[in-house]
């Protein structure tokens, strides 16, 4: 189902705009957390805590996605080495001798600069979403 309809749906969900914006903003977090493998159980459980509309909630998960999730990760990576002062993220990589654990040792330094830079992104990425979905749920409704 388009990203289109799934916005239609969730417009049209009757629980206030407050809720239903909540809803959304703490998916697009949980989304863009650098949980990967566990965003749709941690969006669900979060929802159910917190006692907001479940399908909204995975539908803001759901931003990142097969499509996304370079972009997003790539850029929150990027985005924690700079705040974190590290010039140099893309590490020398020898792939004549490329085994899992020189793969873990060179890509270990961006470990700590993708948590932070996911983790921000997503803090400022679920504000604005927020802030969206609010006012075109109170547009949507007159």
């Amino acid at each position: 189902m388009p990203f289109r309809d799934k916005l239609r749906q969730i417009l049209s969900v009757k629980e206030s705009p407050r809720k239903i914006a909540l809803a959304f903003a703490l998916g697009v977090f949980i989304g863009m957390s650098p949980l990967l493998g566990i965003h749709t159980v941690l969006g669900i459980a979060a929802a159910w805590i917190f006692r907001l509309n479940k399908f909204v909630t995975v539908v803001g998960v759901y931003v990142t996605n097969p499509w996304t999730i370079v972009p997003i990760y790539t850029f929150g990576t990027w985005f924690g080495a700079r705040l974190l002062g590290i010039d140099r993220i893309i590490p020398d990589i020898d792939w004549a001798h490329l085994t899992m654990k020189e793969l873990l040792h060179t890509f270990g330094p961006l470990l700590l600069p993708f948590v932070v830079g996911s983790t921000l992104l997503g803090v400022v990425s679920g504000g604005v979403s927020f802030f969206l979905v609010y006012r075109m749920v109170k547009k949507s409704r007159g």
